[in-house]
């Protein structure tokens, strides 16, 4: 014959823990929205890697070479940039109607996983796209011993 256990549930324990649960999440989700508008405002990024480069995709559209900074230091690659606002010149009957253009700023920054030849890297910006080619030092790359045979 089968027997029938009944477990006593603590429910107003698990109501107070799913209560407080929610609170946090709300808490992380909207105490802090600049969080959210951070993330969104980062460029998407890809890293690739060869047996002698690394090759890194930024998708900046709308954006212009000269507001972009790229540097290698110590391993590790950081892209800046800057969007600022052009100043309009408006009368005092001038209003906006709608403003959604986001005018900020991003910072990059990758630890890339072996030595790198900074001085021969390579950018190039096309169609609102950053390319970057960063060959990886020669100790680094590998190579092939030929045997010989005797």
């Amino acid at each position: 014959m089968t027997e029938l256990v009944r477990r006593s549930r603590n429910l107003a324990g698990e109501m107070v823990a799913l209560s407080e649960m929610m609170d946090q999440l709300m808490r992380n989700a909207f105490v802090n929205p600049a969080r959210w508008f951070e993330a969104l405002n980062m460029p998407a990024l890809d890293v690739m890697e060869t047996p002698e480069e690394f090759t890194v995709k930024m998708a900046l559209p709308g954006w212009k070479p000269e507001d972009v900074e790229v540097t290698v230091e110590n391993g590790v690659l950081t892209l800046r940039g800057e969007w600022k606002q052009a100043e309009e010149h408006r009368d005092d009957k001038s209003r906006w109607l709608q403003r959604e253009i986001r005018y900020s700023s991003f910072e990059r920054s990758i630890h890339l996983p072996t030595e790198v030849e900074a001085d021969k890297a390579t950018a190039m910006f096309e169609n609102g796209m950053l390319t970057l080619t960063i060959p990886k030092a020669e100790v680094i790359k590998p190579k092939q011993i030929k045997i010989a045979v005797k």
